[in-house]
């Protein structure tokens, strides 16, 4: 058998054992809990590749990116135009999934060509601008996306017998393959990104988001760096939107891919740390935990009491005081990188005065 490699090789030896630990009990976890609390970590999954995403072109590169909804919708619509029975192409899961993943990163080029000169809040303003007629498009365009009444049934990937009856004592059969589909997507996510880190193109990405001007007079093509990212992001999230729809077996409302979606994975960053990985896991278990796993128990609780208390309608603020207590008391985040850490706190360190000469 040849070796894996070396862009995971290399990664996979850079993992510190308490992740890989995490990864073998999110392995069993199907094992120990119900189908419900199974499909929602599925979605966990998702949202973090998106996060991932985001943490390319806001984490690495330092460029702040408001649309990354956008293109998680659109991930989520090539998927179901290569899919569903309405079209001719029907393709496979995976073939789908790959040309999702091409296609919107092709869309990152085009919004990035034209705009990478852009820096701060009109880069910024640009991408808002683009998510929102991404959005109107998808909405309007109901003869290609069916607008409000979306795209489906979205055909589920196949699954081989002989798994089939290996996952059918652990539930739903779809729902299981599909968790364990997402983990290992998300996984060698992880170690692409991880390898990126320590590569000259990460560290192209960094050089820009400390000082433009001093990295491009050392050689680094600002141009080439910053459009590399957007397009890695732009593919990330329309990977996760391709898996988003087809485990939805939907494209889903278009407003589902508005400014909200793209501020609350922003969010995520920020809470957890931005150009951190471990950072914006954590992140997205806590914002998106909180919103998928925690709220619904919360909201059946306040009906069982009898109370008209709706914890969902209080989202956006809960994500709105979180964001503001961490800019103010910890604006590194809860796991930052170690650069950012310093950067952040350098200032802080106490100065040691001279000692007068004896």
């Amino acid at each position: 058998m040849s070796p894996a490699p070396a862009i995971f090789r290399s990664a996979w030896w850079r993992w510190p054992r308490w992740e890989l630990a995490t990864l073998v009990v999110l392995l069993l976890l199907p094992l120990a809990i119900g189908g419900g609390l199974g499909g929602k970590m599925t979605d966990l999954f998702i949202f973090a590749i998106l996060a991932l995403g985001l943490n390319v072109v806001v984490g690495y590169t330092g460029l702040l990116h408001l649309g990354i909804g956008a293109f998680f919708g659109i991930g989520a619509y090539i998927a179901g135009i290569l899919t569903i029975a309405n079209y001719p192409f029907q393709v496979s899961f995976t073939t789908a999934l790959v040309l999702a993943t091409l296609g919107t990163g092709i869309w990152g080029l085009i919004l990035g060509a034209p705009t990478i000169r852009l820096r701060g809040d009109y880069l910024a303003l640009v991408t808002l601008g683009f998510g929102e007629v991404v959005k109107v498009a998808l909405k309007n365009l109901e003869d290609i996306t069916g607008g409000m009444q979306t795209l489906n049934p979205l055909p589920p990937p196949a699954v081989p017998d002989w798994l089939a009856n290996c996952l059918r004592p652990l539930g739903s059969v779809n729902d299981v393959f599909f968790y364990y589909l997402a983990l290992l997507i998300l996984a060698g996510v992880v170690m692409l990104l991880r390898n990126l880190e320590h590569s000259r193109l990460g560290r192209a990405w960094v050089a820009l988001r400390e000082d433009e001007l001093a990295a491009t007079c050392l050689g680094i093509n600002a141009t080439r760096v910053k459009l590399s990212a957007f397009a890695l992001g732009a593919a990330l999230a329309g990977m996760a939107g391709c898996l988003f729809a087809t485990k939805l077996s939907s494209t889903s409302d278009p407003h589902t891919y508005s400014f909200n979606l793209s501020i609350t994975v922003l969010c995520c960053l920020i809470l957890g740390g931005l150009g951190s990985i471990r950072g914006v896991l954590l992140g997205v278990l806590l914002l998106k935990g909180y919103e998928i796993i925690l709220v619904p128990q919360l909201d059946q609780w306040a009906q069982s009491l009898h109370w008209t208390l709706s914890f969902k309608e209080w989202n956006l603020m809960t994500f709105g005081v979180v964001l503001i207590l961490m800019v103010r008391f910890r604006p590194e985040g809860l796991l930052p990188s170690r650069r950012i850490q310093h950067e952040l706190h350098q200032d802080t360190q106490p100065i040691v005065e001279p000692k007068p000469a004896s």
